[in-house]
């Protein structure tokens, strides 16, 4: 027979006694509770039946809870302060105003058109929560973005220290920490801690994974993966590429190891096939509820175009995948002057360092009898990265957001794999003096001031001069709303046909009968360009009465409703 208490990343063997998988004192307990029945009386005389008692978590176990707790608020203080150095643009800035749509009685985004994300199950329910208590503000942004980094740098932590203890456990997690700890200021900021993006989406596809690295072979295992798989796949269609397909992949090569290769009958990989068609029933019942919500009159998402790149434009793609990983990783010292700054980057080349060996190391024991959760992250670092080379969303630096999952994944591999190995060649103690450099690149990031609101003046000009409803190219427009805390509202337009927003709108804002748009917000081609410059807007609106020069942009009034030309 094969053990019940198994973890799912154990191949089947069957248990002996003394291997190692039998609980002390088991047979003791086995023989007493024989001698019982037998006797039909239980320990007291009394009934042969008692039930367990129930303990309690240990110290250890209330001590080690209250670390990650503080681990976790520190964590968070500083990546608060962090997330604050970039301002919001107007990408968060739709999803705050589309949670807090939700929070006000539209909890379908009736109306909207969004992205090619919906963030529906994961982000905005959190802003929407963060909205209770902050209100409408940028800062929703940052408080969003510090709590899931933080989460996705105590759960990489935790997969990485599966089921070891002591000295080991604290030096998987370290590992893993350090890798992930200090993300780069400008570019690194915005993709990993401003948000939402698919940074987040990583949260979810974390806990599948530690479900399958810590929990027995039960039935109810493919049940819960299959539901958060699809609850991720709601908010991210990324989720088929990071999670899905490695899963899927991951469980056929078990399947023929264990079939073929192995001989064992097919009962056997009974929780591989369930996996297999847990995976692949979410990813159907993730658009099965996208199309409903749409029937039923709520939010629409933008379809993705799926298309290879030219074979030309490999190079270019191989080269942006090179950045996009020391972006993520902290090791972007291009473009950077020779001294400090520079130095701590390259010392975060070590952590990627880390992260490609233990991935490699990975790959190479991807069809050899290994623990499931290694086969399944060397899978998905690969798939996700394959799909960024030879896809068509490569364009600069900020699109390494397409592969962001890869820095939890391969951190988590390199603190579960490296830990033990480092240790015995004694060079845990030159790696902690590389983490003091990482933890003091981090220390210099926090220490620097907020950025001010990007449309923070814009918006307090508008509000200054009763100017509440208005009409803007997308960068202005949310983030204006949002700048000032919903006193003045400017909503997107397409200015080459002067109709609504391709996206991260709502169709009820271009509504005459509801809103008045009195005003429009252009940046011109050049200082001291006189108005007209965009022919859209001459043909469709004329010549406008006031003329304002706000900082960059320029704010056209008129005295009447604008939306009457807005189709």
């Amino acid at each position: 027979m094969t053990s019940t208490r198994e973890p799912l990343g154990t191949p089947p063997t069957a248990a002996r006694p003394g291997d190692g998988r039998l609980k002390p004192g088991w047979l003791s307990r086995r023989s007493s509770g024989q001698s019982q029945s037998q006797s039909g009386q239980g320990p007291s005389g009394g009934s042969r039946f008692s039930l367990p008692r129930l303990r309690g978590p240990s110290r250890f176990q209330v001590a080690a809870l209250s670390a990650w707790a503080l681990a976790g608020l520190a964590l968070f203080t500083c990546y608060l302060h962090l997330s604050r150095t970039a301002a919001v643009d107007s990408d968060g800035a739709s999803n705050v105003l589309q949670a807090w749509d939700m929070l006000h009685g539209n909890p379908l985004l009736r109306g909207w058109v969004l992205s090619d994300v919906s963030f529906y199950t994961t982000e905005l329910p959190q802003y929407a929560l963060i909205e209770l208590i902050r209100g409408l503000s940028p800062d929703v942004v940052h408080i969003g973005g510090a709590i899931t980094y933080t989460l996705l740098v105590l759960l990489a932590a935790r997969l990485a220290k599966g089921g070891a203890t002591g000295r080991e456990a604290v030096a998987r997690a370290a590992i893993t920490v350090g890798i992930m700890l200090a993300p780069q200021l400008g570019d690194g900021v915005y993709v990993l801690l401003l948000g939402p993006d698919h940074v987040g989406t990583a949260v979810p596809v974390l806990l599948v994974w530690l479900l399958l690295d810590r929990a027995p072979r039960r039935w109810y295992v493919p049940v819960a993966t299959g539901i958060l798989l699809a609850w991720a796949t709601i908010a991210d269609s990324i989720v088929l590429v990071i999670a899905v397909a490695p899963l899927t992949a991951v469980c056929v090569i078990r399947i023929y190891q264990a079939r073929i290769r192995d001989g064992r009958p097919l009962r056997s990989c009974w929780l591989e096939l369930s996996l297999i068609a847990a995976a692949l029933l979410a990813a159907a019942v993730a658009k099965a509820v996208l199309a409903l919500i749409a029937a039923r009159g709520g939010f629409a998402v933008q379809p993705i175009g799926h298309s290879f790149t030219a074979y030309d434009q490999m190079p270019r793609h191989i080269l942006m995948t090179i950045q996009g990983l020391l972006l993520l990783f902290g090791a972007n010292f291009f473009s950077q002057n020779l001294g400090l700054v520079s130095l701590l980057a390259v010392a975060h080349l070590v952590g990627l360092a880390l992260a490609a060996a233990a991935t490699w190391l990975a790959i190479r024991r991807l069809f050899a009898a290994t623990e499931l959760i290694t086969q399944v992250l060397a899978m998905a670092i690969m798939i996700t990265l394959a799909a960024y080379l030879t896809g068509t969303r490569v364009a600069g630096p900020h699109s390494a957001r397409e592969f962001t999952a890869v820095l939890p994944f391969s951190a988590a591999l390199a603190g579960r794999l490296l830990a033990g190995p480092l240790a015995r060649a004694r060079l845990l103690p030159a790696l902690a003096l590389v983490g003091i450099g990482v933890a003091l690149s981090l220390g210099r990031e926090v220490v620097l001031p907020p950025a001010a609101a990007q449309n923070q003046q814009l918006a307090g000009w508008l509000a200054a001069h009763r100017l509440d409803y208005g009409l803007s190219g997308y960068w202005q427009s949310a983030s204006t709303t949002v700048d000032s805390g919903g006193r003045v509202q400017v909503v997107p337009i397409h200015g080459k046909v002067l109709g609504p927003g391709d996206w991260e709108r709502n169709a009820s804002w271009y509504d005459p009968r509801a809103h008045d748009a009195t005003f429009v917000v252009l940046q011109p081609p050049g200082p001291g360009t006189p108005y007209p410059w965009d022919p859209p807007i001459q043909a469709a609106l004329g010549q406008p009465v006031r003329t304002y020069y706000v900082g960059t942009d320029v704010v056209l009034v008129w005295t009447r409703n604008l939306l009457i030309n807005v189709h």
